[in-house]
């Protein structure tokens, strides 16, 4: 048995269902999702179909995502340590039944491999190795098992730059949950609606029923400076979730439909927007906050011990 293998069943424990489902995952990684993506599709078919509610937020509670702004992004490929938080208060950042744990372990082992959504999508080829893995146990199981999908181990500068170049071309960062794989994170994808089987499963779904979503937003919303705004349209051009448009040169700006993946921000020339963490929304997915508040904890259970 290979040392990947290992460590994935050794994840999994007296699970070997899900260490099979794992393995077998990522093995056919791109027939995996080719057929889910088929699937996916159908359901724009399926919009009268009310019944697939409780089967879509069983599946959904299972895989799903969480959108990332670029500076949470960064502070992932800066990681000298492991990250592990796995607490109830996980639910307010990754709100899902199940797979919600914060686990980043060896963070610096990083491997970039060919994407199956792009893939199954037709992508431009130059984007298609862009999934990236962060963390030995998934790392390690792309270079020794899926060469077909051109794995190649990279440094977190790299990683960086990767994710740079795509947001450039209108690309969200999010980071992947699976309960097959551990209800964890570890997997940073680079997606656009157009290529993201996720994306377009929460799009389809929703269309079925408001509350169907495998995609949970970043916690933050946008700021604007009307003094600043010259009204030149890019925000509204580049947002990928319709959230900002222009009437009559009046910007208008949905709070709600908004993720916070700071497309729009980083885009403005003028600097007429920024990013605020919304009280009214989930919580980011901030290492340092995140940190913080696991420290605060212990420091308070121990002061109750003392008591």
């Amino acid at each position: 048995m290979k040392e990947s293998t290992w460590l994935m069943a050794k994840k999994h424990g007296w699970r070997v269902d899900r260490f099979i489902h794992n393995y077998l995952y990522f093995l056919f990684y791109y027939p995996y999702v080719w057929v889910m993506h088929k699937m996916v599709l159908s359901l724009k078919y399926l919009t009268w179909c009310k019944p697939l509610v409780p089967i879509g937020k069983m599946v959904f509670n299972r895989y799903h995502a969480k959108v990332l702004s670029r500076d949470d992004t960064c502070k992932i490929f800066v990681l000298k340590e492991d990250v592990r938080v796995d607490l109830d208060g996980n639910k307010r950042i990754i709100p899902y039944k199940y797979a919600t744990r914060i686990l980043f372990q060896e963070p610096d082992f990083i491997v970039v491999m060919d994407c199956p959504c792009k893939k199954s999508t037709g992508a431009d080829p130059a984007d298609i190795n862009s999934c990236i893995a962060v963390g030995r146990g998934v790392a390690s199981f792309w270079l020794e098992h899926c060469k077909k999908y051109n794995p190649r181990k990279i440094n977190q500068a790299e990683a960086l730059r990767i994710i740079d170049r795509l947001r450039k071309k209108q690309h969200i960062t999010q980071a992947f949950l699976k309960v097959a794989t551990g209800g964890s994170t570890g997997v940073i994808c680079n997606c656009h609606p157009d290529t993201c089987v996720s994306l377009q499963a929460t799009r389809l779904a929703g269309n079925i029923d408001k509350s169907l979503s495998m995609t949970a937003g970043s916690g933050y919303s946008v700021r604007h400076d009307d003094a600043r705004c010259t009204r030149c349209g890019v925000c509204a051009a580049i947002c990928q979730f319709g959230a900002i448009r222009f009437d009559h040169e009046k910007r208008c700006y949905d709070r709600e439909r908004c993720l916070g993946c700071g497309l729009c921000v980083e885009n403005c020339g003028q600097e007429a927007m920024s990013l605020y963490v919304d009280q009214d929304k989930l919580l980011p997915l901030d290492l340092d906050a995140i940190q913080m508040e696991k420290d605060q904890r212990i420091y308070r259970s121990e002061k109750d011990k003392i008591a």
